[in-house]
């Protein structure tokens, strides 16, 4: 693995010499890749234009990183800014030099890419969504077309990935693969919450039971990290658990609540682009709060609450408040 470690050290230092003004380019298309953009941003979008498309997207999403979180978990995955420290294998001459960035020192297993896995699950879901009216039909040239653009975009994350100093190229590889079959839904949003859940938390249990210590990469992170502020608690694979669960318990709360019963009908496009347009603004406020992490107990149960309540705010509370308001000027102008 140190060979093969090593070949990856080498490619992250040519990318970063040799693609340096692209700098920016990597850092949004990792960016974009992370499922925080998909929660916060995509979800919204796809779910008042095509709501099963916007349903279909937050279960793969959410299938996706806890297979990514359990895989991690086994793997043992390193990444290459600590790697570099902590190897043996340049003992007989100097390292490679390897630059690092704010978003490069994640404190979970490298393998796989959890950011290839999204890119992946996000655009096999995209385009197989069937185009109202018309039948799936993937000899078009149109969805040929289609298809090499999203093999593009992975290929940009990928790079991005390794750009970063975050993974060595065979992880993104692998979280290209499995991403691309994960894709899948099933439909009980409370089950599958406990479900996933529960399983998660007890094959953590176990293997903290077996003497694996799960922790091993956040001091990694810690020591190797050359800004203290770079390294993110929320990057967890703890965190992203609650995260996810937090995502999925909020979707199914809102529809199954009796608010979104009553705004479901509204079809119009004019109601469609406020919802969005809305849903987006108290998104990014929404995401704007930001909570200590010296009480681990109050960071993951806040991070639960602000992962459901961004579910919650554009599948019931923004369409419910704008047919509220709608409501009351109609009312306003027969009087």
């Amino acid at each position: 693995m140190d060979l093969l470690h090593s070949w990856g050290v080498e490619l992250a230092v040519h990318l970063q010499t040799r693609y340096s003004n692209y700098q920016d380019l990597f850092n949004v298309a990792s960016k974009v890749a992370d499922l925080h953009t998909t929660f916060f941003f995509f979800f919204p979008v796809w779910f008042h234009l095509r709501r099963d498309t916007g349903l279909r997207l937050i279960w793969v999403a959410v299938l996706g990183d806890w297979l990514n979180l359990v895989l991690k978990w086994v793997l043992f995955g390193e990444r290459p800014y600590w790697w570099l420290h902590e190897t043996r294998f340049y003992s007989a001459g100097p390292a490679s030099a390897l630059q690092q960035f704010p978003i490069t020192c994640e404190t979970g297993p490298g393998s796989p890419s959890g950011h290839a896995m999204g890119a992946a699950v996000g655009g096999v879901q995209s385009l197989n969504s069937p185009v109202p009216n018309k039948p799936l039909n993937f000899k078009s040239w149109g969805r040929v077309r289609l298809w090499m653009l999203m093999g593009l975009v992975e290929l940009l994350v990928c790079m991005s990935r390794v750009y970063m100093a975050a993974h060595f190229p065979h992880q993104v590889i692998a979280g290209a693969i499995t991403g691309e079959s994960a894709c899948g839904e099933i439909g009980n949003y409370f089950y599958t919450t406990f479900l996933l859940t529960a399983f998660a938390v007890g094959f953590y249990l176990l293997l903290k039971a077996l003497g694996v210590d799960l922790l091993w990469t956040l001091e990694k992170a810690q020591r190797w990290c050359v800004k203290p502020e770079w390294v993110h608690l929320d990057t967890t694979p703890f965190a992203s658990l609650l995260r996810n669960m937090g995502t999925l318990f909020g979707l199914g709360l809102g529809l199954h609540s009796p608010l979104y019963t009553e705004t479901r009908k509204k079809a119009s496009t004019s109601f469609k682009m406020g919802c969005i347009t809305v849903s987006l603004l108290l998104l990014w406020l929404l995401d704007e709060w930001t909570f200590s992490s010296e009480n681990l107990v109050t960071f993951y149960f806040l991070s639960f609450g602000k992962s459901a309540i961004a579910l919650l705010i554009p599948t019931t509370l923004v369409p419910w408040a704008l047919c509220w308001i709608c409501k009351g000027r109609r009312e306003d102008k027969k009087l």
